[in-house]
């Protein structure tokens, strides 16, 4: 009987890990302030210096946002701080992953604050220090409890693969505005994100 029971629950924690982000969410299911992972199926010069959740190669995150019954997507993209129609967000991307934090109760403001960045540049160098907004900025700086600390500190930047040294993409990309790579700077990338202790992942939406 112990035996069947073992075997039981063996079976059952085996098929909970299997199916981690395999459930489809529909974006009627979406919740306000869900986060959005972007996965790059191919990889790109991002997800070769950072690590997504289940070693997925995330390199981009959105905020979810009704507005009178409309779905967004809230997001710092190349064109800055935008508001993006989820169709138009769902057609950028193959995989979507939906997560959700794990306490609620400071997200309905985390959104309208980050909403206040609308129109602002996006950060092409990264750097959180100035004007300028990246995807994961904007939800590692907006998103906070109703007592206003953060939900997700600030990490040092990761510009390095696995070897440890820093990549030559982005020794060039800094060297050509004169710049030093910021590695290990304070900020925050969407891989980290999606790997918090502070969200659960719901699934992956539905195309």
């Amino acid at each position: 009987m112990n035996k069947m029971k073992n075997m039981t629950v063996v079976v059952c924690l085996a098929m909970c890990l299997g199916t981690r982000g395999q459930n489809e969410i529909n974006v009627k299911s979406l919740a306000e302030g869900d986060l959005l992972f972007c996965v790059a199926e191919n990889g790109n010069n991002i997800t070769d210096v950072t690590t997504g959740l289940d070693g997925k190669q995330i390199d981009h995150v959105a905020i979810f946002h009704k507005d009178k019954g409309a779905a967004f997507a809230l997001e710092a993209i190349h064109q800055g701080v935008c508001l993006t129609p989820i169709d138009s967000f769902k057609a950028r991307r193959q995989t979507v992953v939906v997560a959700q934090l794990k306490d609620t109760t400071g997200v309905a403001r985390s959104v309208e604050r980050a909403m206040q960045f609308i129109g602002t540049p996006y950060d092409f160098n990264f750097m959180p220090s100035d004007s300028a907004m990246y995807c994961s900025e904007l939800v590692q700086k907006c998103y906070r409890t109703p007592h206003g600390e953060l939900v997700f500190n600030p990490i040092p930047m990761s510009f390095h693969d696995k070897t440890g040294k820093v990549t030559a993409y982005w020794k060039e990309y800094y060297g050509r505005q004169g710049l030093e790579v910021p590695e290990g700077k304070p900020g925050s990338n969407p891989g980290n994100l999606s790997r918090s202790e502070k969200i659960v992942v719901r699934g992956k939406l539905r195309q």
